[in-house]
């Protein structure tokens, strides 16, 4: 079991990418999405973009643009969000949070419409190819985007390390929980860290032609 603040397979080097997980104007702005905590963490966010900006991948989850639109239980998942549909919110409202956005380009934006990154898309293809075998995980919401984020990553075998201080949820006791989650039932491969502890403990060389990490998506 690792413990927090524990870097069980030591620091992480040049295998390593941080992956933003949904660091949206939709969450962070007055909607039915908006969870409270962003705020909070957004300043230990932007501390590791800026530490490694070009090792640095942010999600975005895209919204079905009309109610009922979606395969299977999505449709009634967006009759229930009918307000958080694109065409209602409004596309801007998917952007990232402006105090993220200076760091792209070398960042990269992965775009998804279901909560994991790793279905209907080729991410795990395209960090394989780049040798990444380290998982940096921040952002929200601890218990579904985050949620499946970290399981997809554990799946594919990816060495993967929660920033504690960097999660939000929009609900106090489901975060608490699935903290305890992955530390406890997944503590082999899943290891929970502070801001402060992951930036002391990441440091490589300044990128050269080499240090990026190479996504088409």
């Amino acid at each position: 079991m690792s413990k927090p603040d524990d870097l069980k397979y030591g620091p992480p080097g040049e295998t390593a990418v941080h992956l933003c997980v949904d660091m949206q104007r939709m969450f962070a702005e007055n909607t039915d999405w908006h969870m409270p905590w962003l705020a909070r963490i957004l300043p230990n966010i932007i501390a590791l973009t800026k530490a490694h900006p070009e090792r640095t991948i942010f999600t975005r989850f895209i919204p079905a643009r009309q109610p009922g639109e979606g395969a299977g239980m999505w449709r009634h998942y967006y009759e229930r969000w009918s307000s958080m549909t694109t065409s209602r919110l409004g596309a801007e409202l998917t952007d990232l949070v402006p105090e993220l956005t200076q760091f792209i380009p070398p960042a990269k934006v992965f775009d998804k419409h279901v909560y994991s990154p790793w279905t209907g898309t080729n991410l795990h293809e395209q960090l394989s190819a780049a040798c990444i075998d380290t998982i940096i995980v921040s952002g929200g919401e601890t218990d579904v985007c985050v949620l499946s984020t970290v399981l997809g990553a554990v799946d594919w075998g990816f060495r993967v390390i929660l920033v504690k201080d960097a999660l939000c949820s929009s609900a106090d006791e489901t975060h608490d929980s699935m903290m305890n989650i992955y530390t406890n039932r997944f503590g082999e491969q899943v290891e929970a860290v502070s801001t402060e502890l992951l930036l002391d403990s990441w440091r490589i060389p300044s990128p050269t032609g080499s240090g990026y990490v190479h996504l088409t998506h």
